[in-house]
């Protein structure tokens, strides 16, 4: 089956039905009446405005969560800002479902209504860049350019989502570091098409920069200062706003979910499937048999998960298992990888090793023989000599890996997350062994399933 065929089959899954679109048009236009009561009861000059996928019509069927932006004017104080937005999302809210107060630059409302989450999110109702005073005003300029410049390429776009959801590249949250939405939209205002973008997976990383607002033209000097700082961290790509040429939209897209998009762009121009935007449930196995199969050895610590959103938490994690990696490599073992998550209301980190267990002995380099550490060290060890005029001694060391590790906690020798710190000094340490619900996974890990590009 060749790409068009393809392509014509997905279509039809991921597109909005007549009937999808009514109860969301119906859905936003009761939204923005109960916004625009509730401004008007509490005597607010504020604009409601709709942005992300639903505004753009670039959503998937079945995905209809709702971002309305309470745009303030912008000479208001910040913290007016703060205080008066996050009194009005929860006036609105209050006649909504349900709701809860969420956390990101500023307070913002979290609802539901209807059985679809929507963000109430305060921001300034900016004409240009040059008035952004906090990270989500841009949004509503987003919007605007989406809207001018995609025509009618909106499916165009669904397919880009879709198939980056089904390669496990999209969402720019920190702890997957793939596509965002807003920047799916631009490769295909920018190339054309869906095709166009994956035909371009080699040529725009080796081109590095895509400035689809031409500010390198327009605002020469501030675009190539976001050029060089971007440069400096290494990123696969640099996107220039269109909207403000001192952000790369594409700040969060890590080297491994372009090395996904790269390859299985490939892949796909080479032997189109719908498999890349429908993949099967990923192929289980025995994790004690990948165990048996390389010789190697899972330490697992499981403990509480603390109450934090993933994209907070997940780092955290990250950055502990980095942590454990480099103190365990000093103590003689090799991390061959690591893998890290939550499962029901647990928090783990595996760690792969290439041993169980290490040398019994080690030799300890001691003091000069004729000083007063020397004696003391003379006294403390049991088998002494001396080379030179220095003395040495053989030193046993804790021989099991979970020792080990545990050791290294309680001595504050591993860099640890800051805020699952408290909760690892806890944890569960297991060896060659994970509770049943985290089987799946430790196969998926030691497999390398979980990333495998081929697969």
């Amino acid at each position: 089956m060749d790409a068009e065929a393809v392509l014509q089959k997905v279509l039809p899954r991921i597109s909005p039905t007549e009937e999808e679109r009514a109860f969301v048009e119906g859905l936003m236009m009761e939204l923005k009446a109960i916004a625009e009561e509730t401004i008007e009861s509490l005597g607010l000059d504020v604009k409601p405005y709709f942005v992300g996928s639903l505004a753009k019509d670039t959503y998937l069927a079945g995905d209809h969560d709702v971002d309305l932006f309470l745009a303030f004017p912008p000479d208001i104080p910040l913290e007016e800002l703060r205080e008066k937005g996050l009194e009005l999302g929860k006036a609105i809210a209050e006649k909504l479902d349900s709701y809860e107060i969420a956390y990101a630059e500023h307070p913002y409302v979290r609802a539901r209504y209807r059985g679809v989450s929507v963000d109430l999110v305060p921001c300034y109702d900016v004409k240009s860049w040059r008035d952004v005073r906090t990270a989500v005003d841009r949004s509503i300029l987003h919007n605007r350019w989406v809207l001018e410049n995609l025509g009618d390429r909106n499916d165009e776009v669904r397919l880009l989502k879709r198939f980056l959801k089904g390669i496990r590249a999209y969402g720019s949250e920190i702890y997957i570091r793939g596509f965002s939405g807003y920047l799916a939209e631009i490769l295909v205002i920018k190339y054309g098409s869906f095709l166009d973008v994956l035909k371009n997976a080699d040529f725009m990383l080796r081109q590095k920069i895509i400035d689809p607002g031409n500010w390198l033209k327009r605002e020469y000097e501030l675009a190539m200062k976001t050029v060089r700082r971007e440069a400096e961290t290494d990123r696969p790509l640099i996107v220039i706003d269109p909207v403000d040429p001192r952000r790369n939209v594409a700040a969060n897209l890590g080297w491994e979910r372009y090395g996904f998009f790269y390859f299985k762009a490939h892949q796909f121009l080479e032997t189109p499937s719908r498999e890349f935007f429908f993949p099967e449930n990923r192929k289980s196995g025995s994790y004690l048999g990948e165990l048996r199969r390389k010789g190697t050895h899972l330490v697992t610590l499981v403990f509480q998960a603390p109450d934090m959103v993933e994209d907070i938490l997940l780092p955290q994690l990250e950055r502990s298992a980095r942590g454990f990696e480099k103190a365990l490599s000093r103590e003689g073992f090799n991390v061959l990888g690591w893998n890290v998550g939550r499962s029901s209301g647990k928090a783990f980190i595996m760690l792969e090793v290439d041993r169980r267990e290490r040398e019994r002995v080690k030799i300890k380099p001691g003091p000069d023989f004729f000083t007063e550490r020397g004696w003391d060290f003379y006294r403390k060890n049991e088998r002494v000599w001396i080379i030179g005029k220095r003395l040495f001694a053989e030193k046993r060391v804790k021989e099991n890996v979970i020792d080990v590790i545990t050791e290294l906690i309680e001595k504050n020798q591993v860099a640890l997350g800051k805020g699952v710190r408290e909760a690892i000094r806890g944890a569960d340490v297991l060896l060659n062994y994970v509770p049943k619900e985290l089987e799946d996974e430790a196969y998926l890990f030691l497999s390398r399933e979980k990333w495998n590009l081929k697969g």
